[in-house]
């Protein structure tokens, strides 16, 4: 088959989306997704590639046109109060889709919840904390069972804290929002942008539907170690430890802290073969502030 027969369609095109689809499209893919605003429409119309709205509260217009053809699906939606938006409307028309090869789900290693700061891999029992973990486990069932009630050819992607040039602890230190949060013991897993493109193209050289990747780097580290290490790149002296207890957090970004955990990365690399081209925060950054020169 050659290049121009593949159609990607993304349910969401946000950054992990984008950067899969710019690669495929630069080698002749045709592209096409969802989106929530006519002004994102139009930014991507722009790069040629085919949208539809979709916000999760109906069902695209004529979602049999919107996925003909398509080979392949990602899935970056996420889940609400209501379910996996994308399972609610549209489980049929994927379920009916003959052309499909490949399913990607972007989940979260949040599903496995906290682990006192324990390692965990893909075999690890789900036990998420709170309920946006929940939700993902629920979306994570509901994907695996459309695979095997109907052969849909599903993979699930649980992502670490994603970071790249659009949003980074350089751009947070430049902002003056880099606080450096002493919770002794707490550790994060990351994963570059890059790195979970070539992740999703290796799982769609190497199908195999069912299976559940972790996919992050190779270090968990501390979050005021990196915020640390942005202000040494950018020349900066780091700010002051602040207490956890009296950090000034949202509430959304101190529930994060309610999980701590290392996983384990062994299966992207073991069965898919891929060699993280930012195996640690620090590579990661150097080469966003690199590619800023």
């Amino acid at each position: 088959m050659i290049a121009s027969d593949k159609r990607l369609f993304c349910f969401g095109l946000g950054t992990s989306a984008l950067a899969l689809a710019g690669g495929l499209k630069a080698e002749g893919w045709r592209i096409a997704g969802t989106c929530r605003s006519g002004e994102k429409a139009a930014a991507l119309a722009a790069r040629a590639i085919d949208t539809y709205r979709f916000d999760g509260e109906a069902p695209m217009a004529n979602p049999g046109a919107a996925l003909a053809g398509a080979t392949h699906l990602l899935i970056s939606a996420p889940p609400g109060a209501d379910g996996d938006p994308v399972l609610r409307w549209h489980a049929a028309d994927i379920a009916g889709l003959a052309s499909l090869q490949w399913l990607g789900y972007l989940s979260t290693t949040g599903v496995y919840g906290d682990r006192q700061g324990d390692w965990v891999d893909e075999e690890s029992p789900l036990e998420p904390s709170g309920e946006r973990g929940h939700r993902r486990v629920a979306a994570e069932t509901g994907w695996l069972d459309l695979w095997r009630r109907h052969g849909v050819p599903v993979q699930l992607f649980r992502l670490a804290g994603i970071y790249g040039p659009d949003s980074n602890a350089l751009a947070t230190v430049r902002a003056g929002r880099g606080q450096r949060v002493d919770k002794p013991g707490q550790v994060f897993s990351r994963i570059h942008v890059d790195d979970i493109a070539q992740v999703l193209r290796a799982s769609m050289a190497k199908p195999n539907p069912g299976a559940a990747y972790n996919v992050c780097d190779d270090n968990p580290a501390a979050p005021e170690e990196v915020i640390r290490y942005a202000c040494e790149l950018l020349g900066l002296t780091p700010p002051p430890l602040v207490p956890f207890e009296t950090a000034q957090l949202s509430p959304m970004a101190r529930s994060f802290y309610d999980d701590n955990k290392r996983v384990r990365n062994d299966r992207i690399k073991g069965e898919l073969g891929v060699a993280l081209k930012y195996p640690d925060y620090k590579a990661g950054l150097q080469a966003i502030l690199q590619g800023e020169r």
